[in-house]
């Protein structure tokens, strides 16, 4: 049982000793590169909720399996009528009497099922009565044309319909909108982000572009309860308006790892050891119909490059931009720290209090100090983190009569407070 509880997990995401065991390429992705999810559904009990919404599982269908629908369609209603008119053509005498010129036949010149099959096409798809036909000396061939001639045209219309949303859909819209092959991590503005490009292959540009991203990664719970494929928002700029895109020429979009980011940890080394995938989609208006398109890719772990920076892939020539997407996909390596988000602000506080007091008695008050800001900051107000410091520093002093202590533990915390309100 628990052989087989293990091997469950170890199709997921989360195990992270099977990313050793399997190569990257082999790797169970959430969706492919070109958008596909890999997730199969089943096995469903109810499967009378379908048919409920019989026009979207008709849309749904592949290809080879709608024109099949399509073409059983129309052929089963053209059996099955011709059987009908079969049926009351023998029933009322009238194969019987075909060669009778004085017999008064209710399907004329119907003397096989072949003939009531050609009767029956003939009429629903209104090619023109010739030699058989339906004359008015029986009421229920009158009516049975009636009702042929209603289901003829909600199959038509039903028909129809489906195939022109399935050729209009703009899925093969999302084939001209291409993401870059990696995700890069760099400085940009002295702080740590996460980027990658996108990029529209046609002249006629979506509308209302938006982009957003999620992370895929599973977890435990202090409960110890298993969580494969949580899912997280990756803030690409909701609050400034930097998901909303003019996607002229490629854009490279940024998230800005800080305290809400969920990469807020993880730094050059963790990094490799991680098992997670980030699933980007972009979302428009196809400028031609007005219908919605969407394109998705993901990233894994491994095609994150830590230290890179992507390429320009834009110049100016002979009065306006060209785009080179020959260097879509280049970057090239930078010199940075391999640490993360978190542990460069803690060096940096504590390069700022060695700064002021090169004392050896300021680095074990420095991680006083700075445990004790992170953990008021992100747990407290501001104003009362400031004043638990305030009362923290007192007692210090006045305990070690030290005069670098009050420096250390005045500056570290406001430091830490401004980057972080910056970073908001």
């Amino acid at each position: 049982m628990f052989w087989k509880s293990h091997k469950k997990r170890c199709k997921l995401l989360g195990d992270e000793h099977s990313l050793h065991v399997t190569a990257s390429n082999q790797r169970q992705r959430y969706v492919t590169k070109d958008g596909k999810c890999r997730v199969n559904l089943g096995p469903i009990e109810d499967k009378s909720r379908f048919l409920s919404d019989i026009f979207t599982t008709l849309v749904d269908l592949k290809y080879r399996w709608f024109l099949l629908v399509f073409t059983m369609c129309y052929i089963l209603t053209w059996v099955a009528f011709g059987g009908i008119y079969f049926l009351g053509a023998w029933l009322r005498d009238d194969i019987a009497h075909i060669n009778d010129p004085q017999w008064q036949a209710c399907y004329e010149n119907v003397d096989s099922f072949l003939s009531a099959l050609l009767l029956s096409l003939e009429s629903q798809r209104t090619i023109g009565y010739g030699y058989r036909m339906v004359t008015a000396r029986c009421p229920e061939g009158t009516v049975l044309l009636m009702v042929q001639s209603i289901l003829g045209s909600i199959i038509d219309a039903l028909m129809v319909g489906c195939m022109f949303v399935k050729i209009s859909r703009p899925q093969q819209r999302a084939q001209t909108l291409i993401f870059s092959k990696h995700c890069v991590i760099c400085e940009r503005d002295e702080k740590l982000c996460m980027l990658f490009r996108i990029g529209d292959l046609r002249e006629s540009h979506m509308v209302d572009a938006k982009i957003r991203a999620k992370l895929i990664k599973s977890r435990q719970t202090k409960e110890g309860e298993f969580i494969p494929l949580e899912q997280s928002e990756i803030n690409l700029g909701y609050d400034t308006g930097g998901d909303r895109l003019l996607l002229v020429e490629p854009q490279t979009i940024t998230h800005v790892i800080n305290e809400n980011s969920p990469f807020w940890e993880v730094g050059a080394e963790r990094l490799k050891r991680e098992t997670f995938e980030i699933i980007v989609i972009l979302e428009g208006i196809v400028e031609a119909s007005g219908m919605t398109c969407q394109a998705r890719t993901s990233y894994t772990e491994d095609e994150i490059l830590w230290g890179h920076r992507f390429e320009s892939c834009i110049s100016l020539e002979k009065g306006a931009f060209r785009v080179d997407y020959s260097a879509f996909d280049k970057t090239f390596e930078v010199q940075m720290s391999l640490l993360s988000a978190k542990d460069r602000i803690i060096v940096s506080v504590h390069s700022y209090c060695y700064m002021n007091d090169r004392s050896d008695f300021t680095i074990p008050v420095f991680h006083v100090c700075i445990k004790v800001a992170l953990c008021f900051y992100y747990n407290m107000p501001f104003d009362l983190c400031y004043i638990m410091l305030l009362l923290l520093c007192m007692l210090m002093f006045f305990k070690n009569k030290h005069p670098a202590i009050p420096i250390c533990l005045w500056s570290c915390p406001g430091r830490v407070a401004k980057y972080e309100r910056s970073t908001h």
